[in-house]
């Protein structure tokens, strides 16, 4: 794999040769031909942002490799705007909230999910037993098999990796 600056013919040349399998690649496992252009475009985005270029007989590889991880990106985020929109389902006309505001909440709900998922699975568990539970120190304990000290380090650890998470950007 190279790291250099790609030129205009590198990628070109990646694009003609592989950009046709690549979507009929996505189309098989999505069952929609958009959004299989439109990860297949994603996926040619990720590699000219990253200067990312795969050697020719590592082509398809590299682009499948990217491709999935978009795939499951795409499909970790139509879970989670599905289990919103569930959620909201119920409010009554007056309480629902905007297409701007679900929009704004469901990227809210992506950034708190890639948050949770990067911290160790004790101290997700942890957290998310402590904070949405509300499970006593205790308890969590019990449930981890762990001690309290354990758990009060996973608590710490998780909002400390939150808040640097929530905070690098400012």
């Amino acid at each position: 794999m190279t790291t250099i600056p790609q030129s205009p013919a590198e990628i070109e040349t990646l694009y003609s040769n592989h950009h046709g399998w690549l979507r009929s690649w996505l189309g098989r496992r999505l069952g929609n031909a958009c959004d299989a252009a439109d990860l297949a475009h994603d996926t040619y985005l990720r590699i000219l942002t990253t200067g990312n270029t795969p050697e020719p007989a590592q082509s398809r590889r590299h682009l499948a490799r990217i491709a999935n991880g978009l795939l499951v990106d795409l499909y970790r985020r139509r879970r989670i705007e599905a289990a919103y929109l569930d959620t909201i389902r119920g409010l009554p006309e007056p309480l629902q909230p905007s297409e701007e505001t679900r929009a704004l909440v469901t990227e809210a709900l992506l950034e708190i999910d890639t948050i949770l998922r990067r911290l160790p699975e004790k101290a997700r568990r942890a957290l998310l037993m402590c904070k949405l539970d509300g499970m006593a120190y205790r308890d969590i304990a019990a449930e981890l098999r762990v001690s309290v000290s354990s758990v009060e380090k996973y608590i710490a650890r998780a909002l400390l990796d939150c808040y640097q998470a929530i905070y690098q950007d400012a």
